[in-house]
């Protein structure tokens, strides 16, 4: 699990939240974490939820996922990873390959900016929505 920063104190709520973001790779939104937290603390707020989320990517415990003007999304995994975003239904996954280092030094150079990292979202139709248009073609 990922260490707080010293700066951020683990309380009760962002520890709940924490461990539920882990137990998924769903990359959920603050609602649907929201409704996984409740099961647990009952009598936790949606804007408690959405402040400690915002906090504790400030932080570096947890990513903040804002891709092609969807809701931001919130994954447990902290290292340099790439996401696909399913175009139909918005569903996002993590991609597993190595991250291209060379990228950074190639716009480096081409560039007078100073990098200091970058996104790439790959963006696709996801298996269930390739399923179900299948199934619609077939009725057709």
């Amino acid at each position: 699990m990922n260490a707080p920063s010293p700066m951020l104190r683990l309380t009760t709520q962002r520890q709940v939240i924490l461990e539920e973001l882990t137990k998924v790779k769903t990359h959920p939104t603050a609602n649907e974490l929201y409704d996984m937290v409740r099961k647990r603390l009952p009598r936790i707020g949606l804007g408690t939820v959405y402040r400690n989320l915002e906090l504790m990517a400030e932080n570096g415990m947890i990513l903040k996922i804002e891709v092609g003007g969807s809701q931001k999304r919130f994954d447990a995994t902290t290292d340099t990873h790439y996401h696909i975003r399913c175009s139909q239904c918005g569903k996002v996954d993590d991609i597993d390959m190595p991250v291209i280092t060379d990228l950074v030094k190639e716009a480096s150079s081409t560039s007078s900016y100073q990098i200091i990292g970058h996104h790439i979202e790959f963006t696709g139709i996801c298996s269930e929505c390739q399923k179900l248009h299948a199934e619609d073609e077939r009725q057709h």
